[in-house]
């Protein structure tokens, strides 16, 4: 049966990695169109994620602006410095070289710089100062200097990790000029030292109006503290590692504790890192952590739900990721964000409109706008496009409103919904219906799940058989002490990975018995396991006729005198890929139960219906063989007319439900591969004729040449025309002619008396009133799950282990939040009878879902009914060798919680 139970299960093989090659090629395009990944990669924003009982995934979260005015000395210093980035960049405008991108950028760190802290720009204008002096020496020695060349046209921070990103600034910055001639590197370092000295005269006054803005916030702010009066734990974001050290020794001083605060920066290692942050997280005397965007990184820092952007980053993405430390699954708290804001600046200019517009966005569409940040554009550019242009033109009036223009209309409400539908769940949104829809199918999975009862049961007798030599040990823990070497020969032979032992000192099934303090660890026996897999494969090789042969099952439930043939039948479906044996690729199998009555007429024996039947004993197999030869319809064309069956009932719907699958995600694939490789050609094709050009000019690149270029653009286009050719034969998709695998003749338990005239001595009541008795019970639950609000569906002829599924009412599911559907046997019984008998399904159902599954037993009195639900109504497996376990209903009610009665 775990053979059986397995092919049951969905099986689809598309041959094909998560990430295509072809639909992801290469970074070099610069198409607008966004690549489509709705079929790989699952998108929600956070506002809209909810658990299965409707609340919100993630709290709330509130920004906001924290608006300063600069000192007289302050303001000064910014337009001093700000004069000499927009002169520096009007300079580097007029190279036409590598040199122009890569000065912009120190420039732009610069200027960042600037807005952080007295002790950021001073720094960063004493040690530029220092090297261009360098430079200077060398160039009157007649030597050109090594100069930071880094192309930037492509330059992309979200490319990079934060701590590589500050580097790269360390490197870039403080060296890179556009300064041509000697006589201009000179003009620049008196500039620099005249602008040093102003901003070391604003770093020793002690005057820092950014700094007093955050100390207000630490010491005043409500929020910052707890009910109980304790500091709670806040995190600090800087840009650059001179504010960090700055602000570590300010904050240390102004607590009074130096243990209180700690820092991250990109200069740390890995180890250091996550050891700052665990002190963050477990230890209640560290209440501050200041960090520059390398904890913004792979960190989770929920343990605190407070945080202050002392510097703003250029790139939105940045302050979505800052902000997702500690908005995050887990996470309690309704999470606050303070920006600090100049209002003089010119890049404070446009934050604090920009800011203004996301609290107005926020408040109209409920908090969504945090996640839709890195993905806003302003008339086709960055914000740090925007910041620049402030920064440079930001004096004239006219170029004020315009950006004022830009921002406004670039966050509009239709601007933001467009982001928002982009960033839903492929085009839809899961409304509540749909939650539902995943939430009881979950449920429904865990019901039939083969992992642990099944396996446990199949594995333990399948190894014996083998030889095998194993014994229990703790609770739920076995010991192998011998491990056949039939077993790992075929592990040999079909196996990979991790090889099968000689012997295990612990094995389990259910992964809570895996570790156990001061036990060995065991190793989790489920589907993948060599072990497993090894005795999966020999037991089917050494019994592969068994199934064909067929064999007499008895069905004890079932007291009609018909008899009745069940069939497994597989059915697969193909592509048009062929394999290196020749044959085509297998894309799809599912194993179907039918089942044919003696009148030949075909049914769909529904979910795994032998779990609730048992082989035939020795004495009853010879008075049914008897009976057997008597019957001429069980060799009349039976396996053709089950195939006939399943080719007309069952097979058509498992083929369409894979052609119209595989269509859509072929239209998709071919549709991204032609757009993703035809650019990358193009891409190639224009760098091989723009190399070209410059090889002919007598500039080559040691690198790559015309050449190269134009190879890597024709293996590109036979690889289009290669896999196009590949999505052609996979749209050819078509049923392979099912295949019998198996057949069982089914007995019922009032034939099977007939047959050996044991009715009598039974003392056993008619098959009618049998019947009305059932309907009687089962009609009583469905109308008491009515009256409890619940909606009951009869699933009895499924055979899943259950008799009557039973959605919970919203009401109730709201209040309980543990599951939505129940799983309810129901046992009808004459009144006065004193046993119960449950299929080993129906037992192995229930400590599957032990919360949800319920043994409704129903006592019936003519037209009168007593019924009373039972939870946790068995505690352990039943033998591997037993089909059904008859209960004492007295000690069933007395060992079981009684959760209803009526």
């Amino acid at each position: 049966y775990f053979a059986g139970k397995s092919e049951f299960r969905k099986r689809i093989n598309c041959g094909s990695t998560l990430v295509d090659p072809d639909r992801f090629e290469g970074t070099h395009s610069n198409s607008q169109q966004s690549i489509d990944v709705s079929d790989v990669m699952r998108r929600l924003v956070k506002e809209e994620l909810v658990k299965f009982d409707g609340t919100p995934l993630f709290p709330e979260r509130r920004a906001y602006t924290v608006n300063y005015d600069l000192s007289p000395a302050e303001a000064k210093l910014y337009e001093a410095v700000t004069e000499y980035v927009r002169e520096e960049f009007n300079r580097a405008d007029k190279l036409n070289n590598d040199r122009k991108n890569t000065v912009g950028f120190a420039l732009t760190i610069l200027q960042r710089r600037l807005a952080s802290s007295p002790e950021a720009i001073y720094q960063s204008l004493k040690r530029r100062r220092e090297r261009l002096e360098r430079r200077l020496d060398e160039e009157r020695l007649g030597k050109r200097a090594a100069e930071a060349s880094i192309d930037f046209s492509d330059w992309d921070e979200d490319d990079l990790a934060p701590d590589e990103e500050e580097s790269i600034e360390d490197q870039v910055v403080d060296q890179s000029s556009a300064a041509a001639t000697i006589a201009e590197l000179e003009a620049e370092i008196e500039t620099l030292k005249r602008l040093e000295r102003m901003a070391n005269d604003v770093r020793i006054s002690g005057v820092d109006r950014k700094w007093e803005e955050l100390s207000k916030l630490l010491q005043d702010n409500r929020a910052m503290f707890g009910p109980d009066g304790q500091r709670e734990k806040l995190i600090v974001f800087t840009e650059h590692k001179d504010t960090l050290n700055y602000l570590n020794q300010k904050i240390k001083s102004l607590l009074g504790i130096d243990e209180a605060v700690v820092t991250i920066h990109g200069g740390m290692v890995r180890d250091e890192r996550r050891k700052v942050e665990q002190l963050f997280k477990q230890d209640k005397g560290v209440q501050i952590l200041i960090a520059t965007d390398a904890a913004g990184e792979g960190i989770n820092l929920q343990r605190a739900h407070l945080m202050i952007n002392y510097d703003l980053p250029w790139n939105p993405n940045r302050l979505e990721q800052r902000f997702g430390r500690i908005h995050r699954i887990g996470q309690t708290e309704v999470c606050h964000l303070w920006n600090l804001v100049a209002n003089e600046t010119r890049e404070g200019f446009v934050f604090q409109r920009l800011f203004q517009k996301l609290e107005e966005e926020r408040k109209a569409l409920g908090g969504r706008v945090f996640d839709i940040l890195g993905k806003m554009t302003f008339e086709n550019k960055s914000l740090k496009d925007l910041l620049i242009e402030a920064v440079r033109y930001g004096n004239d009036p006219k170029v004020r409103a315009r950006l004022n223009q830009v921002v406004d209309y670039s966050m509009t409400p239709d601007k933001f919904r467009e982001l928002l539908d982009e960033r839903a769940l492929t085009r839809d949104t899961l409304d509540s219906s749909d939650v539902q829809e995943i939430r009881d199918e979950m449920e429904r999975i865990e019901a039939h799940k083969l992992q642990p009862f099944f396996i446990e049961s199949f594995f333990l007798e399948a190894f014996k058989s083998l030889g095998g030599k194993i014994r229990p040990r703790e609770e739920g823990r076995y010991e192998i002490s011998f491990v056949p070497f039939a077993i790992r020969s075929r592990d040999m032979q079909i196996g990979f990975g991790q090889p099968v032992l000689n012997r295990y000192e612990r094995i389990c099934f259910d992964k809570q018995f895996c570790n156990i303090q001061g036990k060995p660890t065991a190793d989790l026996i489920c589907p993948g396991h060599p072990l497993l897999e090894a005795t999966i494969d020999l037991i089917r090789e050494r019994n592969v006729d068994v199934m064909k042969r067929g064999c007499i099952f008895i069905d004890d439930t079932d007291f009609s005198t018909k008899a009745r043939l069940l069939y497994f039948i597989e059915d697969a479906i193909q592509d048009g890929i062929l394999l290196q044996n020749g044959s085509k690729r297998t894309i799809s199998k599912h194993i179907h139960f039918v089942e044919l009555q003696e009148d030949g007429s075909a049914s769909n024996a529904g979910y795994a219906p032998y779990l609730d039947y048992r082989a035939a004993t020795a004495e009853e197999n010879a008075v049914i063989r008897d009976w057997m030869a008597t019957q001429s319809w069980l060799s009349n064309d039976v396996e053709d007319r089950a195939k006939e069956y399943a080719v007309a009932n069952l097979i058509p719907s498992h083929f369409a439900d894979v052609k119209r699958r595989k269509g859509i995600m072929l239209d998709k694939t071919e549709r991204e591969v032609k757009t993703r490789l035809t650019e990358e050609i193009q891409y190639w094709d224009f760098r091989a004729a723009d190399l070209q050009q410059k090889e002919e000019a007598g500039r080559t690149n040691a690198k790559l040449n015309s050449k190269l270029a134009q190879r890597r653009a024709e293996d590109l286009e036979a690889r289009l025309q290669t896999r196009l050719a590949a999505i052609q034969k996979e749209r050819r998709v078509s049923p392979v002619p099912p295949i019998i695998t198996g057949g069982a003749l089914i007995i019922p338990k009032g034939l099977l008396y007939q047959l050996t005239g044991a009715a009598n001595k039974e003392n056993l009541f008619g098959q009618q009133d049998r019947q009305t008795i059932e309907y009687a019970a089962m009609n009583a639950v469905i109308q008491i799950e009515r009256e409890l609000g619940n909606t009951p569906k009869d699933v009895s002829a499924t055979k899943c282990g259950y008799d009557i599924e039973s959605r919970v009412s919203r009401k109730k599911l709201e209040r309980l939040a543990a599951y939505s559907l129940r799983f309810i046997e129901v046992k009808g019984r004459r009144k006065g009878s004193t046993t119960v008998t449950v299929s080993k399904n129906e037992i192995l159902t229930a400590l599957n879902k032990p919360e949800e599954f319920i043994l409704a037993i129903v006592e019936v009195d003519g037209n009168a009914t007593h019924t009373i639900y039972l939870r946790h109504p068995f505690k352990n497996a039943p033998d591997a060798t037993a089909n059904s376990v008859n209960f004492e209903i007295e000690y069933l009610i007395r060992d079981s919680e009684i959760i209803y009665q009526k």
